[in-house]
């Protein structure tokens, strides 16, 4: 019984975080965005068909219609994320593409290192873990202030679990 709960104990995550990549722009303020373009692109097309300039109303409606794909493909990128956990035995990266397929990562917490790479003034460019042959980034996806938050609070998390040996 008592390594069951020192097993347990270990297994306990000492730091976990969930990583989402930033939209500025919400889905009711994409609906009243495409609302809006849609009845510009609308207007002014019906008028240059009725002046007989079709094929210029015909670029309206293929702006209306990129216009929505390129939003689109932006909201399903959003969909990605990352689930960060730091326990006294397993560091885990669990990513999640925009698709839901989940690709894992495990480092042992003691030869796990951290790496940031920082530009003076931009701030953190890339993170990456790395260890036994193995590296993985991390919050490719992060604006710069959510970099230098959770670079701070990973850094802390090993550091604290490699001193509890």
């Amino acid at each position: 019984m008592m390594e069951s709960n020192a097993d347990s104990f270990n297994e306990q995550p000492v730091f976990a975080a969930e990583l989402f990549p930033h939209r500025s722009l919400g889905r009711r303020g994409f609906k009243v965005l495409l609302a809006l373009s849609g009845a510009v692109c609308l207007l002014y097309g019906m008028f240059f068909i009725a002046t007989g300039a079709w094929p210029i109303g015909f670029f309206f409606g293929l702006d209306f219609v990129l216009l929505y794909g390129a939003f689109w493909l932006n909201y399903r990128s959003g969909k990605a994320r990352e689930q960060v956990t730091v326990s006294r035995t397993d560091v885990s990266v669990r990513k999640f593409t925009p698709s839901g397929r989940m690709v894992e990562h495990h480092f042992n917490p003691f030869w796990a290192r951290f790496l940031v790479r920082r530009h003076q003034e931009i701030g953190i460019l890339s993170m990456h873990i790395f260890g036994e042959g193995r590296r993985t980034d991390i919050g490719s996806f992060l604006n710069p202030d959510d970099r230098e938050s959770f670079a701070k609070a990973f850094k802390g998390a090993l550091a604290t679990v490699k001193q509890r040996i």
